[in-house]
């Protein structure tokens, strides 16, 4: 199994505040350097047990295009529903059928054409066949939380593998899908990223993923519903904090998203249920805040100071700590919708006293009210560098959050005894032999 690794975000929507936005004119306050003598050790970033892939400057190596492998089958979902109409009129049927398709997929979590009764037995099999190629293979399952989070791990076709998390909570049901096969961003302390992108997932592999969970909810498979909650048995929010850099995939996901929130032709679902996450692609958070679909962004963080954020984020050295912040900051002011500040609290490395002054002073000089920081304890292995903050240490960080008028939740962690938790998705060994028999 993966070691457990701290994360790399957490989140779930929150309800923005109406609050006035920053003032343009007012000066930007610099912040300040660590203090001189704090007594606090600081212990710096660095891989345990594998090596990071570095270019010919010894600088962390990114990755952004995604390696050329076989594309996936053209599947429903990938499709616009023009496209789709288009598609069964190709398979020999009227075009209307694609709709019926639809319906069955994305509300009824179907793809089997034996419970499509509504299509005629004529020419049924090749239509849906044509229209809903199999995308995913579940390899296998782990759950813990008395049942409420199941991890999945999936074969796609090429036999690359990738996982996803379902977790019931008291009202919601949430899905942390992947957004790619591995990762490019090549961050020290992120499991997934240990062996880089091995390829970009389609819009349909990223949006089966939430049609299969459905399908897991549907069969009663998903414990811990207490008969006061009333909520839907569906996946009701989505947390694309899962394998990969979600806007480094951007058309796919976006498609994904599109096809997710469309109540005609997709799945019917909110924007604001949808947390698209990034550890901070600038051009990529002011294209999605152009978007106009409303679904909650998340900037994973992790760092104040550009000095640590350097090493903790090898995307920093292309957009810095400002930027980033700017950028989600804009964010705020094109769509309205609160931020969230993914923050993993990580002993001596960046839950300093100092370092959440200076994450409040950046978010304050950027105006109240756009904004709240999630820091969430990592997920300890003992011995390692990369271990939870103290109890006291992660309550004083919070503290002086809020003390400086920013909203701040310490968040929990979910399936960390299964490697679900956010940063511990990774195939593994004894997944890559399980997979080998799927």
């Amino acid at each position: 199994m993966a070691r457990a690794l701290p994360p790399t975000s957490s989140g779930a929507p929150h309800v923005r505040p109406k609050t006035a936005p920053a003032d343009p004119g007012a000066p930007r306050v610099r912040p300040k350097t660590a203090p001189a003598a704090s007594g606090v050790p600081q212990v710096r970033p660095k891989t345990e047990g594998w090596q990071q892939k570095k270019d010919a400057e010894g600088r962390p190596l990114l990755q952004f295009a995604s390696p050329k492998r076989g594309k996936p089958p053209v599947h429903l979902a990938d499709l616009t529903p023009e496209q789709r109409v288009e598609k069964a009129k190709e398979l020999g049927l009227p075009g209307f059928r694609a709709g019926q398709i639809e319906r069955h997929y994305f509300t009824r979590w179907t793809s089997d054409p034996a419970e499509m009764t509504d299509l005629p037995a004529a020419g049924r099999d090749e239509l849906v066949s044509g229209l809903l190629p199999p995308l995913l293979t579940e390899v296998r399952r782990l759950d813990t939380d008395k049942g409420d989070t199941i991890k999945f791990l999936w074969k796609l076709h090429d036999g690359a593998l990738v996982e996803s998390v379902l977790m019931r909570y008291p009202g919601r049901i949430t899905l942390c899908v992947s957004s790619q096969a591995g990762c490019g961003m090549n961050c020290p302390f992120c499991a997934t990223g240990q062996a880089g992108l091995t390829r970009n997932m389609s819009a349909a592999e990223i949006v089966d993923q939430v049609v299969r969970a459905n399908q897991v909810i549907a069969r009663g498979e998903l414990g811990g519903k207490r008969r006061t909650d009333l909520s839907l048995e569906r996946v009701s929010n989505i947390v694309f904090m899962g394998m990969g850099e979600p806007l480094a995939n951007y058309a796919r996901v976006m498609q994904a998203v599109r096809v997710m929130t469309d109540k005609k032709h997709g799945m019917g679902m909110s924007a604001r249920g949808i947390t698209v996450s990034t550890v901070g692609l600038v051009p990529a958070i002011t294209k999605l805040a152009a978007e106009d679909i409303p679904v909650t962004f998340a900037l994973s963080l992790h760092a104040p100071d550009d000095e640590l954020r350097d090493e903790l984020i090898p995307v920093n050295s292309r957009w810095k700590v400002d930027e980033a912040l700017d950028a989600a900051r804009g964010y705020f002011e094109r769509t309205g919708r609160r931020v969230s500040i993914e923050y993993a609290l990580i002993k001596d490395m960046n839950d300093h006293a100092w370092r959440a002054d200076l994450l409040a002073q950046k978010l304050n000089e950027r105006g109240r009210g756009w904004v709240h920081v999630n820091p969430i304890p990592l997920n300890p292995t003992p011995g390692s560098i990369w271990t939870a903050s103290e109890v006291a240490v992660q309550n004083e960080f919070v503290r002086r959050l809020n003390a400086a008028g920013i909203p701040t939740t310490l968040r929990d962690t979910r399936g960390s005894e299964i490697d679900g938790a956010c940063g511990q998705l990774v195939a593994t060994e004894d997944d890559e032999a399980a997979a080998a028999q799927a």
